[in-house]
C-alpha cells in the first residue's frame, strides 16, 4: 500500500493530501501527515487534476447563481411533480442531494469524486451511483488513532519482512557452507586418488627396475663364465694340452645363459607403457634422466639428448648400451624402444 492510499484510507480529503506529498517532496507517511496536521486550518492551494464533487453545497435553483443542465432538468422534474415555486419542490430538491459516491458492484462509499477514481484505477470496478449516506470526516482522535494503528502495521510487516530476510540469508548461508564443504571433499578425493595412483606407479616401477637388474645380473654372471671357460680353453691350447670342458660347468652355463637370456626376453617383452632411461655421457658428468613412451623412438632419445646438452648433434651421435653390450646405429634411430629391448628401464652411454 502506498502513502497515498493510507492517507486516504484515513479519511483525509485527496486535494490535501496530494498537496502533503508534493509539499514534502514524497519523503514518506509521515512528513505527509506532519504537513497535513501542520496546515489543517490554512486552505489548500489549486492542485491540477483533483476536483472536489463533495463537501461543498450546490447552488440552489434560488440563489441567485445560475444552474447546470442537470440542475435544470432535475428543477424542471420537480416542478412538474409539485408545482413551481412551491415548498414541497424545494424539500423533495433537498432529499435527493448526493452526499457521497457509492460502487455499486462491492458497496464502499467515497467522499468525493476523486477517491472514487481512484478505488476504480485500482480495483477496476466501473459502476458507481450517488448516495445520500453521508461520510464524517474524522476527529483528531479518530486520526491520531488511525495513525497509530497504520504505523503498528507498518512495523509489523517491517518486523516480518526482517525476519524472513533474517531466514533467507541464514538459509544461502548454509547452502553456501554446505557447497564449500561439498568443494573440499571432491579436492581431497581427487587428492587421495592421485596419492594412491602416484604409489601405484612407484611400486610398479620399483617391481620392474628389480626385475631388470636380476636380469642383468643374471647375464653378467653368463659373461664371467663364459670368459672364464674361454680362457681356460685358451691356457689349454697355448701350453699344448687337450682342453676338456666339465660337464657340470657345461650344463651349469647352459641353463644359467638359458635363465639370462628368458628373464631378459621376458622382462623386455613386456608391455610396459613407458620406459625410463638414463643416459650418461662417455666423456663423464652427470647423467641425463627422462620417461618416454615405450612407443617413442631412438631418434627422439638423440633429440632429448640434443636439447640437454650442447655439445651433442643428433646426426653425429652415437648411443650405446654396457648390459647386455650392444651398440645401436643410425638405422636403429628408427625403431622403437620396445622394439629395441629397452623397456622398462634402460642405461645408455653417448659419444
Amino acid at each position: 500500500m502506498s502513502d497515498m492510499d493510507v492517507l486516504l484510507s484515513m479519511g483525509f480529503d485527496p486535494a490535501r493530501v496530494q498537496w502533503a506529498l508534493k509539499a514534502t517532496g514524497n519523503r514518506g507517511l509521515q512528513p505527509a501527515m506532519d504537513h497535513i496536521l501542520e496546515n489543517e486550518g490554512k486552505p489548500v492551494p489549486d492542485i491540477s487534476g483533483v476536483s472536489e464533487t463533495s463537501g461543498a453545497s450546490r447552488p440552489s435553483a434560488g440563489g441567485g447563481e445560475p444552474m447546470d443542465e442537470d440542475e435544470d432538468e432535475d428543477a424542471a422534474a420537480l416542478r412538474a411533480v409539485y408545482g413551481t415555486g412551491s415548498a414541497g419542490a424545494a424539500a423533495a430538491a433537498a432529499d435527493v442531494e448526493a452526499k457521497s459516491i457509492k460502487c455499486s458492484l462491492c458497496g464502499k462509499i467515497f467522499r468525493n469524486t476523486a477517491l472514487a477514481n481512484y478505488h476504480a484505477e485500482k480495483s477496476g470496478h466501473d459502476q458507481f451511483e450517488e448516495s445520500t449516506e453521508e461520510i464524517k470526516p474524522l476527529t483528531e482522535e479518530e486520526k491520531k488513532q488511525k495513525l497509530a494503528e497504520l504505523r503498528e502495521k507498518m512495523a509489523a510487516k517491517r518486523a516480518i519482512k526482517e525476519k524472513e530476510s533474517a531466514k533467507e540469508d541464514k538459509a544461502n548461508e548454509a547452502i553456501r557452507r554446505k557447497a564449500g564443504r561439498d568443494m573440499n571433499e571432491i579436492r581431497e578425493e581427487l587428492k587421495h586418488k592421485e596419492l594412491i595412483k602416484e604409489a601405484e606407479a612407484k611400486r610398479r616401477e620399483k617391481v620392474e627396475d628389480a626385475k631388470a637388474r636380476a636380469a642383468i645380473k643374471a647375464q653378467i654372471e653368463a659373461d664371467k663364465k663364459a670368459r672364464a671357460e674361454k680362457a681356460a680353453k685358451e691356457k689349454a691350447l697355448r701350453e699344448g694340452r687337450a682342453y676338456t670342458e666339465s660337464a657340470p660347468t657345461a650344463a651349469s652355463a647352459a641353463p644359467s645363459a638359458a635363465a639370462s637370456s628368458s628373464i631378459s626376453s621376458g622382462v623386455a617383452g613386456r608391455d610396459y607403457p613407458q620406459t625410463r632411461l638414463q643416459i650418461r655421457m662417455a666423456s663423464g658428468g652427470p647423467p641425463y634422466t627422462t620417461t618416454l613412451s615405450s612407443d617413442a623412438t631412438l631418434r627422439e632419445v638423440a633429440e632429448f639428448l640434443a636439447g640437454q646438452t650442447l655439445s651433442v648433434d643428433v646426426e653425429t651421435v652415437s648411443l650405446a648400451q654396457h648390459f647386455p653390450r650392444k651398440a645401436f646405429t643410425h638405422a636403429d634411430f628408427s625403431r622403437t624402444l620396445r622394439e629395441l629391448g629397452l623397456t622398462p628401464s634402460a642405461v645408455l652411454i653417448a659419444s
